[in-house]
């Protein structure tokens, strides 16, 4: 009985203390909802893009990330030349044709006649129109001049002879290959060609064996979308023959090379040397990039319901993505890297981009840690861009020829332009050509409020090296050859033997970005159609922000096997 009496105490009590314990129960609860619903997300308060901003105080810029604050010193290194690399005078271009390599009058066939229509923007096309030439040549062929993609996405509809000097093609590459500027008829009528693709890659075996019995058969077949067909390693006198196009036979009108060279001498009027940046910041890449920037639901809902044009788009892992390099750097980082390697705040810069995500709240750490900052649109009149600005190539072409002409010619991405131009500095005297070592910089940029800028500095310096565009940077074969002509770059063994004989100018702990080192980091050159940004949708045709620089896109869905070109 007493066991009963005592249970039936306790059981009282605790009905007459529940209630008490619901109230403080549903009043936590409460409070936890609230504090989740106004506390930011953990990706958005640990993003560094996040919370963040640039300001100047002094004279020195200060980035503050929360609580924290990295001060940026006004000027810049003054240890080593910034605006050169130290050993381009020992490399020089050379593609000159072998006594060997026969006349194209000697190797060209009658009725044979190759025509092709290239894909992509300005630079993507670019290559097709060089490996054109080289197609031809395997198929001792006539090569039509090539057609020029106006069914993409952006819709121009300029052709060949309005972006390049089509008698300077013709006539540079006549000892080469044969070039007509249109299909003779046959009988009289029309000649309608056999319309084929060509694998990519094709090597000159896969030219031979596949492309050449229909040439035999029909006598005229046109190669469509005709980017990257050609495989990256050929005999050497057709990678020279790829030289030789590229770099010398394929120029740009007189208009657009006036215009381009208006906008490099109000450049150079402005400073003596100067930055060109090839920004690519635009939704559409970003979305398909599958990278996260900080900017919360708002920048998920955005880009997520771009990212749904294309469907068969895998869902991605923002910190994996940036782990790997894959992640373009954002403005804010590109400065912080330019100012890391020595570059003061008074560099003049000129920036090629389209519709930068963000708009000016994305470009103002930029501008704060480079105020010289110019676009083509700030240095030329409405009136002088009218006769370009409706044409997104010719707009690319301006902005190539200023990135071309640049002393440092800076990039945060991996497309087609930034590969062309890599490539076409090194073959020109290894001007220095900065490409982010974006798997190192990723620790570098999660990590820098834990140090002090000078640590900052030196980390970046380190990182860098290799990606700083001077000679022997890549291995021979290494990536897409556009990327890396080692073919067409010679050495002067006897120059460069004086130099290593005599006395040393620098001394063992000379930090040098950029020395002729090939170390585990070398950049990862890769070949189109094989990492991540090739397999996708095309990039912006940034240059005048109409749409993206899609091969192929038609006016439903973008193809997934060509992103980030131009």
């Amino acid at each position: 009985m007493a066991f009963h009496r005592r249970r039936n105490h306790y059981h009282n009590r605790f009905r007459s203390i529940l209630p008490v314990i619901c109230t403080i129960s549903g009043a936590l609860l409460i409070l936890f909802a609230l504090l989740s619903f106004l506390a930011p997300t953990p990706i958005a308060s640990n993003n560094p893009q996040h919370m963040n901003s640039l300001y100047a105080r002094n004279g020195v810029v200060e980035d503050t990330i929360g609580e924290s604050v990295l001060h940026i010193p006004k000027k810049g290194r003054t240890d080593r030349d910034i605006w050169s690399s130290r050993n381009s005078k020992y490399y020089y271009g050379c593609s000159n044709a072998s006594i060997k390599f026969a006349n194209s009058d000697a190797v060209t066939q009658p009725n044979r006649y190759l025509l092709i229509v290239t894909s992509g923007g300005l630079n993507q096309q670019r290559t097709g129109i060089t490996d054109a030439v080289v197609a031809a040549r395997i198929l001792n062929a006539t090569l039509v001049v090539p057609r020029l993609d106006q069914k993409s996405f952006w819709k121009d509809s300029s052709d060949f002879s309005e972006i390049f000097d089509v008698d300077w093609y013709i006539s540079s590459l006549s000892k080469d290959v044969k070039i007509i500027k249109s299909l003779p008829k046959r009988g009289g009528k029309t000649w309608i060609p056999r319309s084929m693709r060509v694998p990519r890659k094709c090597s000159e075996r896969c030219y031979q064996n596949r492309i050449l019995p229909v040439l035999l058969k029909r006598h005229a077949i046109q190669l469509t979308k005709f980017d990257y067909r050609v495989a990256n390693r050929l005999d050497t006198q057709l990678q020279k023959l790829r030289c030789r196009v590229n770099y010398h036979a394929l120029k740009f009108t007189d208009s657009i090379l006036q215009m381009g060279g208006k906008l490099v001498h109000r450049m150079r009027m402005k400073s003596k040397h100067f930055i060109a940046l090839h920004l690519r910041f635009e939704p559409d890449m970003l979305a398909f990039s599958g990278c996260y920037y900080g900017g919360g639901d708002k920048e998920r809902k955005e880009l997520g319901a771009i990212r749904k044009r294309w469907k068969t788009l895998h869902v991605s892992n923002p910190d994996k993505e940036r782990r790997h390099g894959k992640c373009p750097l954002t403005p804010r980082e590109v400065g912080l890297m330019l100012r890391a390697l020595g570059y003061s705040n008074d560099v003049h810069i000129y920036v090629a981009s389209g519709e930068v995500y963000g708009g000016e709240e994305t470009l103002a750490p930029l501008k704060a840690l480079f105020p010289n900052f110019y676009t083509k649109e700030t240095l030329a009149s409405k009136e002088e861009l009218e006769p370009f600005s409706s044409f997104s190539s010719r707009m690319a072409a301006l902005d190539f020829i200023v990135c071309d002409e640049s002393d440092v010619f800076v990039t945060n991405n991996n497309g087609n332009m930034a590969r062309i131009l890599a490539g076409r500095r090194r073959y020109f005297g290894h001007k220095p050509t900065i490409r982010p070592n974006a798997k190192k910089l990723y620790r570098l940029f999660l990590n820098q409020t834990t140090m002090s800028w000078e640590a900052f500095t030196s980390k970046m310096r380190t990182y860098q090296r290799g990606f700083m565009g001077e000679p022997k940077e890549v291995r021979p074969g290494r990536g897409e050859f556009h990327e890396n002509p080692h073919t067409c770059i010679c050495e002067d063994s006897e120059a460069k033997a004086k130099k290593d004989s005599g006395p040393r100018k620098y001394g063992k702990g000379y930090d040098a970005v950029g020395d002729d080192v090939l170390g585990e980091d070398e950049p990862e050159l890769s070949d189109p159609g094989d990492d991540g940004y090739q397999n996708g949708p095309q990039e912006k045709d940034q240059f005048n922000g109409t749409g993206m620089d899609y091969d192929g896109i038609t006016n439903e869905e973008p193809e997934l096997e060509e992103i980030l070109s131009d």
